[in-house]
């Protein structure tokens, strides 16, 4: 008692640590809160039943955004717009020479490169705001009940209006607890949505269960899935090739240092979730707009690409994985300089054994990071893509997937890592005070 008595003081002395917690609790608190808000004019059940018919691609939309869609509220589209223009200025930033050359200019060039983003977040969310409010004027339900109310200028304005600020609210938000907080602020957004439908999610598979539409066994396994998917998932996260490393005899001072031998660590998945994330976004744009304008005229082969886009397809299987592995070979690419690196350990005085220095050094490291980028990329795949199998096979209410659960296991390994990192810190800071009181 008396040891746990003392580790509650010395947590209630972290006041830096309790203060970031406190602001991201608030401000997912904030997000779901809005989630709430519904832009004006629409007809709530129509909107929700309408969801509810569209398939999986309409689901997996409106989980993403924690059941913002379904509700048609100012934070329907959720981040995806942001996700989508990063998307767009990193591809550009690896083309263009001039943003090229700005992602070399440290933190004033990733303020413009930032900017670039905001700016692109609008435009894309204003467009995807527009296209929704003007195509659910035309949906309707089962009975020839309309979604929408008021058809109009009046209902179009407010839609894109409250819709886009919603997104750029949410942004705004993101960088504040990524800034403020603790976690990536935009990984929790989509995190706090995926959990948000969790519960639901389980009770309307026991519910499933006890009515006899869903066998016990079929339950267990999928509880037997998530548990294994899950420990794969933290396993693989947690794998790391070390390449070792050797630094050279030293002498200063009338001392001599004898040969330091280290290590070099490359994580199997450098790239985290982003490549699902990417994936989805991207695969769920143009099949959302598929879905609005499917019913127009001359507009048959929007239908025909809406059915094969939908979770479950092959065409959707295939196109899922390849761009979850582009993704992942790109956005290691942009976080990890393999030329660098090398540079780096031969300003150090470092080198790996056996091999020579400057470009033998950082052709090395690139092909182990490749072949480390492609391990990664199919692990990615199986994890996003088995659960989906599954689903399809057994029929089963599978809320919990393989990308959301992905997401959510990569995202609470990262939020405990940061934690536990602010504590070492605050650990070795009352060390320090406490050798400099003793010298004193």
């Amino acid at each position: 008692m008396a040891r746990q008595g003392a580790g509650l003081a010395s947590f209630g002395k972290l006041t830096e640590l309790k203060q970031r917690l406190l602001f991201t609790l608030g401000a997912l608190v904030v997000f779901r809160l809005g989630s709430f808000i519904p832009i004006p004019g629409v007809n709530p059940d129509a909107m929700t039943r309408m969801i509810e018919q569209g398939g999986g691609l309409l689901n997996m939309f409106n989980m993403f955004s924690g059941g913002a869609l379904a509700r048609f509220s100012v934070f329907a589209l959720g981040v995806v717009p942001y996700i989508s223009a990063s998307i767009v200025v990193q591809m550009l930033g690896s083309i263009l020479p001039s943003w090229q050359q700005l992602r070399k200019e440290g933190q004033s060039g990733q303020r413009i490169m930032t900017k670039y983003t905001r700016w692109g977040t609008v435009g894309l969310a204003a467009f995807q705001a527009f296209g929704i409010s003007f195509a659910l004027q035309k949906q309707g339900i089962s009975g020839g009940i309309p979604v929408v109310y008021s058809p109009g200028f009046g209902f179009i304005f407010a839609s894109v209006v409250g819709l886009t600020a919603g997104t750029m609210f949410l942004m705004w938000v993101g960088e504040q607890i990524t800034e403020r907080g603790i976690g990536n602020g935009i990984s929790l957004i989509i995190f706090a949505g995926i959990v948000s439908g969790l519960p639901g999610a389980i009770v309307h598979t026991l519910s499933m269960a006890q009515n006899g539409e869903l066998s016990v066994l079929k339950v267990l396994l999928v509880i037997a899935v998530v548990v294994v998917v899950t420990a794969f998932v933290v396993y693989m996260e947690s794998a790391q090739r070390r390449i070792p490393v050797n630094y050279a005899r030293r002498q200063g001072g009338g001392r001599a240092y004898q040969n330091q031998t280290s290590h070099l660590p490359l994580k199997i998945n450098m790239s985290g979730v982003i490549p699902p994330i990417f994936a989805s976004s991207l695969i769920m744009f143009p099949a959302t707009a598929a879905t609005w304008f499917s019913s127009a005229q001359h507009m048959a082969w929007l239908q025909t690409l809406t059915t094969a886009l939908t979770p479950g397809q092959p065409v959707y299987e295939i196109v899922f994985g390849v761009l979850i592995i582009l993704f992942a070979f790109f956005y290691t690419a942009i976080v990890f300089n393999a030329p660098e690196t090398a540079d780096n350990l031969k300003r150090s005085g470092a080198l790996i054994p056996g091999i020579r220095p400057g470009k033998s050094t950082s052709d090395y490291i690139d092909a182990v990071l490749t072949r480390l980028t492609g391990a990664g990329a199919l692990y990615l795949v199986a994890v996003c893509l088995v659960p989906t199998f599954l689903q399809t096979a057994w029929n089963v209410p599978f809320y919990f997937g393989g990308t959301s659960l992905l997401i959510v296991v990569v995202v609470v390994m990262d939020f405990s890592a940061q934690v536990r990192a602010h504590l070492a810190s605050h650990q070795y800071e009352s060390l320090l005070k406490k050798a400099n009181l003793r010298r004193s």
